[in-house]
């Protein structure tokens, strides 16, 4: 990893980052699955989900259509990681890829690529 954060640090933004792709990867399933659907996956996305959902029902506009409820979601743990942490640590712009979950997804796609020899 590039900068040297304390690892409490890159945690919480494992775990939110988990949480906001999860949020993101539930709407994704809905536009193919039932919420109730019997399908494993969704059954997941719907269970981890749910309590975040209920958790922000108070902030959550009423015009939003229940399918993008989560996506909404979404976007305050975007904001928290992209805002907020950076902020918390002392930084006014971490930059593009600066999240440590998504860098180090992106470094590993990267040198899975780059070993193939053409």
């Amino acid at each position: 990893m590039s900068a040297n954060f304390h690892p409490l640090v890159y945690m919480t933004d494992y775990i939110l980052g988990i949480i906001m792709w999860t949020l993101i990867g539930r709407v994704a399933m809905n536009i193919f699955q039932k919420e109730n659907s019997e399908f494993f996956f969704m059954k997941v996305f719907v269970r981890f989900t749910n309590p975040l959902i209920k958790l922000f029902k108070p902030i959550t506009p009423s015009f939003i259509v229940g399918p993008l409820v989560p996506l909404y979601v979404a976007w305050f743990f975007y904001m928290i990681r992209f805002y907020l942490m950076p902020w918390i640590l002392g930084y006014s712009v971490m930059g593009m890829l600066s999240f440590p979950l998504e860098s180090e997804i992106s470094r590993q796609i990267y040198q899975f690529f780059n070993s193939f020899k053409f």
